[in-house]
């Protein structure tokens, strides 16, 4: 089950690579460590959207 925070992360994590990389080749350092906190708040998300799944889930079998 994905979840809006799932969905969230990933995104943050593509464009947070985007940025990293482009920084990267530019050798500008500010993108650079934008793009890696961006990548690090997609992480974040994603491992908040597993957690929301898991309880979800846990809610959904002690109802039956």
């Amino acid at each position: 089950m994905t979840n809006k925070n799932t969905v969230k992360g990933v995104g943050n994590q593509v464009a947070g690579n985007a940025k990293e990389a482009a920084g990267k080749v530019s050798g500008n350092k500010k993108l650079e460590a934008e793009g890696r906190l961006q990548e690090l708040k997609g992480d974040a998300q994603r491992a908040a959207g597993k957690v929301e799944d898991k309880v979800k889930k846990s809610a959904d079998q002690n109802r039956k």
